[in-house]
């Protein structure tokens, strides 16, 4: 049997664990493994196969020849060269060799075993010349042995922690753990211990785990915030040459409430403006807490309230504002004095004991004189005036004064536009208003009036006050028909018959409300009126039997009266018709009867109709005169022949400067005209292209342009058969015969004798006065 042995191979895990695998003796391995040829005879092979299942390396090999891992040995090799050995595996060919004569295995370089810690291979025994198998494939795995070559690593290079302050010795901040890549089960190369470098005395670490605790009693916020704690994890059980690693951790020392607010004055001086708005700040005080957050937010207060000043709490600045809850009067009072308080709004119940957790201040105000304005005695003023007082009449009295100590005088005026109809005058002086017009309370039974007073030593200093004046009632007002009414009555109707309702209205206000009166003139033989007591009356039927043929109509006078001082009364006139009516009472019909002629007309009347007739014939005749006296021959005698038709305008144009009858441009260039412009009214029998010529380019006369254009106008088939006007513009800029207009002549105007003008006779006489008046001659 083949056996591959490594010198002291059982001893390797216990005493030699970097030593190098050696080969057994053959023979030796031959008496375990495999036949002994002393005795000639083959024996069996054992359980175990021809060679061991497991080698051992140490990794990190330093040595500069390959490192031997070791040998591989048969029986069948007589060391004649016939036999070859075969690695085959994981990293068989690269990470191991094997050389093919000896069996000898070899590491090509340096393993880790926290890369791999094992490798599986399987070794053959083959004939050299044949290549045939001369033992059977057999496996065996290579372990890599563990040293201590990693040193100890934390998750994080800073950690953060906090703890409060004051905290008790032993109080844990954070754990911190390291962690070792060698192997944990073989020796101390993984086993970590954790020490402090830095941060004592006050704060530990557990050695086993890896607890920062605080170490010292005490600590305090406000003295030190931040502390910088250096750990370490040192592994083979912390003994002389193992590795470690370190981490900083940051920790901070969170607030907590055991500090009081201190004032750092105990007395503030305050200045106030006596003009101060109510609510308005007028200083601030501020106390001290070195605690933060909500174990520095403080509340003020006022010790025993006080009726001019308040104080606050300002959360963003912790500051106390002192404000106004009353008007301050320097005249009145200008020293204040009160006593603040000031104290945490949360208290932790572990430091109050021995501690006073507030404090006290002394706060003075002083305040100061500002020129105030004018102050009136009312706001605002109720004044009562009865309406008819005659204008200048006293209304009322308004008062101001100036509330300074100095007592500045005071005028008074009305703003107008309070008082558009000016109604009102004030003095100025003493204040008096009066009326400027009488008032009338039918129209407005209130006028709201703004007065103004104002310091005369210093005019921007002015207050207004408003002034209601109302208006008293008087009665002037007479009462009258509340509607006006549509009364008839039945021929058919009965005495005492009623036929209408009526109530009245008064625009004065009684103080006792309104009591009318209604009357009728006693002698009425056809009405009566009954008064019903509450301000309405019935009229009533004297008789009946009433004809519209006698009279279709009826004025009945009223007399209404009311019962205020001084009593008016005034007198409606109720319309009564006569109308018929059915059985029931119901109109039908309110006309006057048409009727027939009877031999008892009068002559008179028949002298009226007879004159009607005549002024009507007369009427007829002068108007059929009119009309024959208008009637003319026809100039158009068939609709379609318009040749001989004249139109007539009657609306003169404006001249040159009249834009808005026509296109004013058409006169001064007449090339901008349409080329086919016609009248849209009518057709011409024939189209024929509009020709039009160019103005005569060289100096021509005016008068042969002017007659060869209207040549050439009257013999154009399509121009209008009936009077129209043809322009011409020949003058004007551009023009060839330059500008005709009057316009520009005044430059030339002195170069002019006017002097026949005073021949032309007495009309012209003062034309030429004024000509010859301007000549330059005469001037000069």
């Amino acid at each position: 049997m083949i056996a591959n042995q490594i010198l002291l191979l059982l001893l390797m895990l216990s005493v030699l664990p970097s030593s190098a695998a050696l080969p057994l003796s053959p023979g030796n391995i031959g008496n375990l493994f495999g036949t002994s040829e002393s005795d000639g005879k083959i024996l069996q092979r054992s359980k175990r196969g021809w060679m061991w299942n497991q080698f051992f390396l140490l990794e990190e090999y330093t040595g500069n020849d390959h490192q031997y891992v070791g040998k591989l040995h048969s029986n069948m090799d007589k060391n004649d060269g016939n036999v070859k050995y075969v690695l085959t595996g994981d990293g068989a060919g690269t990470l191991f060799l094997i050389d093919e004569k000896s069996g000898d295995i070899h590491a090509t370089k340096r393993l880790d075993r926290e890369e791999k810690a094992m490798y599986t291979l399987h070794a053959k025994v083959l004939d050299r010349n044949t290549n045939a198998e001369l033992e059977p494939d057999t496996e065996f795995n290579i372990k890599i042995h563990d040293i201590n070559d990693n040193a100890p690593k934390f998750a994080k290079e800073i950690y953060f922690a906090s703890v409060p302050e004051m905290s008790e010795v032993g109080t844990s901040v954070v754990t911190v753990t390291a962690t070792d890549a060698d192997d944990q089960t073989y020796g101390n190369s993984a086993k970590l211990v954790y020490s402090i470098l830095q941060g004592q005395p006050y704060f530990s670490v557990d050695s086993e785990n890896g607890t920062i605790k605080t170490a010292l009693p005490g600590m305090d916020r406000e003295l030190k915030e931040n502390y910088q704690v250096v750990i370490q994890a040192k592994d083979m059980a912390g003994q002389m040459g193992g590795l470690s690693g370190t981490t900083t951790v940051s920790i901070t020392l969170s607030d907590v409430n055991d500090s009081p607010p201190r004032f750092a004055n105990h007395s503030f001086r305050v200045t106030a403006v006596e003009s101060t708005d109510i609510g308005g700040a007028i200083g601030r005080i501020k106390a001290d807490d070195p605690d933060v957050g909500h174990n520095a937010e403080m509340e003020y207060s006022i010790v025993g309230g006080h009726d001019i000043f308040n104080i606050i709490t300002d959360q963003t600045t912790q500051e106390g504002v002192i404000i106004i809850k009353k008007a301050l009067d320097y005249e009145s009072k200008r020293d204040y004095e009160f006593r603040v308080e000031v104290k945490n709004t949360y208290l932790d119940a572990r430091f109050i004991h021995g501690l006073q957790f507030k404090d006290y201040a002394t706060v003075k105000v002083t305040v100061e004189d500002v020129d105030e304005p004018p102050v009136f005695t009312r706001n605002p003023y109720i004044i009562e005036v009865h309406e008819d007082t005659a204008a200048g009449s006293f209304v009322g009295v308004v008062s101001a004064r100036d509330p300074d100590a100095d007592n500045k005088p005071v005028k008074y005026s009305i703003d107008r536009h309070t008082d558009l109809e000016r109604l009102f005058n004030i003095d100025s002086v003493n204040g008096t208003i009066t009326t400027l017009k009488a008032l009338d309370r039918e129209m407005s039974k209130w006028h709201n009036i703004s007065v103004v007073a104002t310091e005369i030593n210093n005019p921007r200093q002015t207050t207004r006050v408003p002034v209601f004046i109302k208006v008293l009632d008087v009665n002037d007002n007479a009462p009258e028909f509340a509607m006006s009414y549509d009364t008839f009555v039945c021929e058919n109707v009965k005495a005492g018959q009623l036929i209408q309702t009526i109530s009245a209205v008064d625009t004065d206000e009684p103080l006792v409300g309104h009591k009318f009166v209604f009357s009728i003139s006693a002698t009425n033989p056809n009405f009566t009126i009954v008064d019903r007591e509450d301000n309405t009356a019935n009229i009533l039927t004297r008789r009946g039997g009433f004809s519209r043929r006698e009279m279709s109509m009826y004025f009945l006078p009223v007399v209404i009266s009311d019962n205020d001082y001084p009593i008016q009364s005034s007198t409606s006139t109720l319309i009564v018709r006569v109308c018929a009516c059915d059985s029931r009472g119901n109109m039908q019909s309110c006309n006057p009867e048409v009727l027939p002629f009877s031999d008892g007309l009068t002559t008179g009347a028949l002298v009226a109709i007879l004159l009607c007739v005549i002024i009507l014939l007369m009427i007829v005749v002068l108007f059929a005169a009119l009309r024959r006296q208008r009637k003319k021959e026809p100039l158009i005698i068939s609709k379609e022949d318009v040749r001989d038709n004249v139109v007539s305008y009657n609306d003169e144009g404006g001249g040159e400067e009249d834009t808005q009858a026509f296109d004013i441009g058409t006169l001064r260039n007449p090339e901008v005209m349409d080329a086919n412009k016609l009248r849209r009214d009518i057709i011409p029998e024939m189209l024929f292209p509009f020709r039009r010529t160019s103005p005569i380019k060289d100096n021509t006369d005016v008068r042969d342009f002017i007659n060869g254009r209207l040549q050439e106008n009257d013999s154009d088939p399509t121009a209008p058969p009936y009077d129209s006007l043809a322009t011409y513009a020949y003058e004007g800029s551009g023009s060839l015969a330059e500008s005709l207009s009057s316009l520009e002549s005044a430059a030339t105007e002195g170069d002019q004798d006017y002097d026949y003008l005073s021949n032309w006779g007495p009309q012209f006489k003062k034309l030429a006065e004024m000509y010859i008046g301007k000549s330059p001659d005469r001037e000069t």
